[in-house]
């Protein structure tokens, strides 16, 4: 069955003559005549009954006429949107962990674009989901982090994905404590420190495996957790409920307002924040630009 198939019976059933359809098409009448029969033969059902005066729907053909036009009509739809005039271009794509930083950036581009009409996406993912965009091309780049727990374990899903890790730039170990937060005030805090604290984390779907972790010192004890799924609802949480998460502490007010507070982190770990690429297709020149406003607002705002 194709959708020109579909069109001959349209046009029949209209008619009510093979002949005079086929004159509209602009086709022979005997291929139309093989075109249906074909089709009722791949149906397994008699779509015109025959007589003197033309043709006419048997009660099996009204109901697959019905059918016919919808399909004819959606796929008109489809004709109009994307031929009538070209869709806006997808001019660049990230997928990034919960950063603050990576929409900072974002807006920069967004508002250097400068054009009438474009398409531009930014998903804040699980780590897995965000290897899995790079490798499809469904994003230009994605955004994360290498820790001394995870390195091993992420660079070779990597490897095995045909990617590749660029580091931006090394953060030591903060936490973002909400500005009314006890420990506000303090040069630096313990994880034993952070105990009686609520531990707010991001969740990671289906591989929830440590080492997917957005979160240093994943799995240090902690008796008070909290998992959410998206930055706006984790700032809710460490306002109302006192509680912290570890982070890179790069912060600013710009987005993110002013009840959020940074500290160092007491610890032996690090976070090499980069982005990963396919190593298979040249990097796009907003995909440059675009590391360009990530690197310019990092340095202004990195602790």
């Amino acid at each position: 069955m194709t959708l020109q198939q579909l069109k001959y019976i349209i046009m029949i059933a209209e008619t009510g003559s093979i002949t005079m359809a086929a004159e509209r098409l602009f086709i022979a009448q005997p291929s139309l005549s093989k075109s249906v029969a074909e089709l009722e033969r791949e149906m397994g059902i008699t779509i015109f009954n025959r007589s003197n005066r033309g043709v006419y729907l048997s009660e099996e053909g009204t109901k697959f006429l019905s059918y016919a036009r919808q399909i004819v009509e959606q796929a008109e739809l489809l004709e109009s949107e994307y031929k009538a005039a070209p869709p806006p271009n997808r001019a660049f794509a990230v997928s990034s962990q919960h950063y603050a930083f990576v929409v900072n950036a974002f807006v920069e581009l967004v508002r250097e674009y400068g054009r009438d009409k474009y398409e531009f996406t930014l998903r804040e993912l699980k780590t897995a989901e965000i290897i899995e965009d790079v490798r499809t091309h469904r994003s230009d780049i994605g955004v994360l982090f290498l820790s001394k727990f995870n390195r091993e374990v992420i660079r070779h899903i990597l490897q095995n994905e045909e990617l590749k890790f660029e580091k931006l730039f090394t953060a030591k170990p903060h936490v973002f404590v909400s500005r009314s937060n006890p420990l506000v005030g303090r040069k630096k805090v313990t994880l034993d420190d952070l105990k009686s604290f609520p531990r707010l984390t991001y969740d990671q779907g289906v591989k929830n495996s440590f080492y997917f972790a957005e979160e240093l010192h994943i799995t240090a004890e902690s008796p008070k957790n909290i998992i959410v799924s998206d930055r706006a609802t984790l700032f809710n949480l460490l306002i109302g409920l006192d509680g912290y998460t570890i982070s890179s502490g790069v912060l600013s007010s710009d987005l993110n307002g002013s009840n959020i507070v940074s500290i160092p982190l007491e610890s032996d770990e690090i976070m090499d924040i980069g982005y990963i690429i396919t190593t298979d297709r040249p990097m796009n020149e907003l995909t440059q630009r675009y590391l360009e406003h990530l690197k310019e607002y990092i340095a202004n705002y990195s602790p």
